[in-house]
């Protein structure tokens, strides 16, 4: 099954390109390079912090700095004297929230309270923490997914209701 998936996704592949103008090398090598944060919408806050250590492939560091600036945002804006999960548990705590992301009238605001508390949170432990205590190597495309979710999040509490 893996053959016939492979030789799928080639003709796939081929008949993408029929009917496009081939692209020599020297045409390629003209056109403008768009860098990968532009293509990926990273917020220029996270690229602040993040870009020089992902254009000298530092990525894992990359990252790590990112979502080391969210928490610092977070702890900012909330007053919490905390990090990490906790910082996020109490800053976005649906019953007396520090940072207000919805009205918190409707049980759909409250969910998405809710639902943003256990992201931020998640991220902290599954995303921060491992390139803050442990050596990681992450490939280009992870950490621009990371940047991607940090961009999100950093967005989101731009767009809080309070404070």
């Amino acid at each position: 099954m893996t053959e016939k998936l492979a030789l799928f996704e080639r003709v796939v592949r081929t008949v993408k390109n029929v009917g496009q103008p081939r692209v020599t090398e020297a045409e390629a090598a003209a056109a403008p390079q768009v860098h990968p944060f532009d293509e990926r919408n990273v917020h220029p806050e996270v690229a602040r912090v993040s870009r020089k250590l992902f254009d000298d492939g530092h990525f894992s560091q990359a990252t790590f700095e990112a979502f080391k600036f969210l928490d610092n945002e977070v702890h900012y804006l909330s007053g919490v004297n905390e990090s990490g999960v906790k910082l996020m548990m109490a800053a976005f705590a649906e019953a007396n929230p520090k940072i207000k992301l919805t009205d918190l009238v409707t049980q759909s605001e409250i969910d998405e309270q809710s639902g943003y508390k256990f992201i931020f949170a998640g991220v902290m432990s599954a995303i921060r923490n491992p390139r803050g205590h442990d050596i990681n190597t992450d490939p280009i495309g992870r950490c621009l997914d990371h940047l991607s979710l940090a961009s999100v999040l950093y967005r989101r509490v731009e767009e809080r209701k309070a404070p």
